[in-house]
């Protein structure tokens, strides 16, 4: 009489194929890994691209109006919303044109000046906002004293650092506005974060030299050649 406790059952032949799929997936995960980060770069670089173009364009606009402008300071005061306004920070490096309103579009092309502040010429808050990857990377190395200018229709508005600080994104005291004519400019931080930045960085300048009442002679500096923030060396 035979003992069936000491039967052994015999494994399961083990499908080759199965036992690759794991392999050849592992195998294939570094190159999606590339595919993806060589479509990341295509995108950043064409978005660059995109908002070195419209800059070119917005330049032209710039100084079109700008040599057509009486040069007035009282008439810069009460110039159409549409007048547009150049930003330059040799701090910085940065040159470039500003474009009306800041929704994501438009702060695609360039620092958005917020429609419901003042405008340059105008008593007030200026308020000009921008992408920490792109316009304002470097606003955050601005100090006390550092010059910024405004030229809108052919009048320069020189303007000083007064100081900075980090607030919430929810902070609206930042943007309302002012007695005294002042510029304050605002993007995400910390600069370097990944995803959606918590806080924002604001900085705070005043009006330190007022146009004369006749700038018909004001000087111009050529039209910007960059997207807006020079490559700085670090």
């Amino acid at each position: 009489m035979g003992n069936s406790t000491g039967q052994q059952l015999t494994p399961k032949p083990q499908d080759p194929l199965e036992s690759a799929r794991p392999r050849n997936l592992r195998n294939l995960l570094p190159y999606g890994l590339i595919c993806v980060g060589v479509a990341l770069l295509i995108y950043v670089a064409s978005q660059y691209a995109l908002m070195y173009r419209d800059q070119q364009d917005l330049a032209k606009q710039w100084a079109q109006q700008s040599s057509t402008s009486t040069g007035l300071a009282t008439n810069a005061a009460n110039s159409a919303p549409n007048s547009l306004v150049r930003i330059t920070i040799p701090k910085i490096n940065l040159d470039a044109i500003v474009v009306e309103g800041t929704s994501a579009k438009e702060l695609l092309r360039g620092p958005g000046h917020i429609r419901s502040s003042a405008y340059p010429g105008d008593e007030g808050n200026v308020v000009i906002s921008a992408h920490r990857d792109t316009f304002f990377r470097h606003i955050v190395e601005l100090s006390k004293g550092d010059p910024i200018q405004l030229q809108r229709d052919g009048v320069t508005y020189s303007y000083e650092v007064t100081g900075k600080k980090i607030t919430d994104p929810n902070d609206v005291s930042v943007i309302q506005p002012t007695l005294d004519a002042r510029l304050t400019l605002i993007t995400c931080y910390p600069t370097y974060y990944l995803g959606p930045a918590p806080e924002r960085l604001v900085v705070f300048a005043r009006l330190i030299l007022p146009p004369p009442a006749d700038q018909a002679g004001v000087s111009r500096v050529a039209a910007p050649t960059s997207p807006g923030v020079e490559p700085k060396p670090r």
